[in-house]
């Protein structure tokens, strides 16, 4: 279970290295974030969106502040469901994922739905393998803004990605918001998402989403790790926008709550969260030394 000897391993994603870090994927990654006890950074950013940094990709500005893992968000712009990648960045023209998590530096994750939405994000077990086969580490089941996706939806995709990936893929199920359906994460819920194969489980942060609480939060948290899973505390309601220190109280608040590691979404300019609140988050949450080694880890090689 969550509490088993995985959380003494070595392989703590916060201290892993470029090179380590883009050669996680799938149960290692997963095993990397539990070992790491609430000090993991996810930040969100668009596949393809103007750059917040000239001549950079929003990833490697994530990556540069501390992120530990990248998600790609709307990834449609940058992939035609075959063939290479297209990412808005000098020279960016790819041939998959693991190209795109070589430059970068980091796993790579992207976002899958199900309902009405574009093909190449539909959470379904074809776009599973190519993305797979592409070099991606995990894959992150949720919802966008006004898509009308209940957690019931996210429950049944869930499912069909695990039986159609196997036991080999990281599958993280959950919402960020209500996605235009106001829902909140139950311990049933979230038990539902564990059951049908979800590595991870997405839980709002305390302060977020209307009437999360640290209470709330924290026996989703609970109900989670009965499972087996871990938990992704996340901020996508555009506060990731906010002022950056407002990250500290979203840091203590979900170490409180119990979560494993911190998702910053990707609204805070167009396609990415602000780089300071990542960098704020990862100072409360794993202090000066770590945060400055990732810091440190975020350039691209020569």
């Amino acid at each position: 279970d969550w509490s088993s000897d995985v959380c003494s391993s070595d392989l703590r994603i916060l201290d892993l290295d470029r090179a380590g870090l883009v050669a996680l994927r799938g149960p290692a990654l997963d095993a990397s974030i539990l070992a790491a006890e609430g000090r993991t950074i996810v930040a969100e950013v668009f596949a393809n969106s103007t750059g917040i940094a000239d001549g950079a990709h929003n990833a490697e500005v994530m990556a540069a502040h501390g992120a530990d893992v990248i998600i790609l968000n709307f990834l449609e712009s940058a992939w035609d469901g075959s063939g290479s990648f297209r990412f808005d960045a000098p020279g960016w023209t790819l041939p998959d994922i693991a190209s795109f998590a070589e430059k970068v530096g980091r796993p790579i994750a992207v976002n899958l739905e199900p309902g009405d939405v574009p093909a190449q994000r539909r959470a379904t077990t074809e776009n599973g393998k190519r993305l797979r086969d592409a070099g991606v580490a995990a894959f992150v089941v949720t919802a966008n803004p006004w898509t009308g996706s209940a957690y019931a939806d996210l429950v049944r995709v869930t499912s069909e990605l695990r039986t159609g990936l196997g036991d080999d893929a990281a599958i993280w199920s959950g919402k960020m918001h209500g996605a235009g359906k106001h829902e909140l994460p139950t311990p049933e819920v979230v038990r539902a998402m564990a059951d049908a194969g979800a590595s991870g489980i997405l839980v709002p942060l305390p302060g977020t989403v209307p009437g999360i609480t640290i209470e709330l939060a924290g026996r989703a948290v609970e109900a989670a790790h009965g499972a087996g899973a871990f938990v992704l505390g996340t901020i996508g309601t555009s506060q990731e926008g906010s002022q950056p220190e407002l990250g500290r109280s979203f840091g203590l608040a979900g170490k409180q709550a119990g979560v494993d590691a911190f998702h910053i979404g990707d609204s805070a300019t167009y396609g990415a969260g602000d780089p300071e609140m990542v960098r704020e988050i990862s100072l409360t949450v794993r202090g000066r030394r770590h945060t400055w080694r990732r810091m440190a880890l975020g350039a691209r090689p020569r």
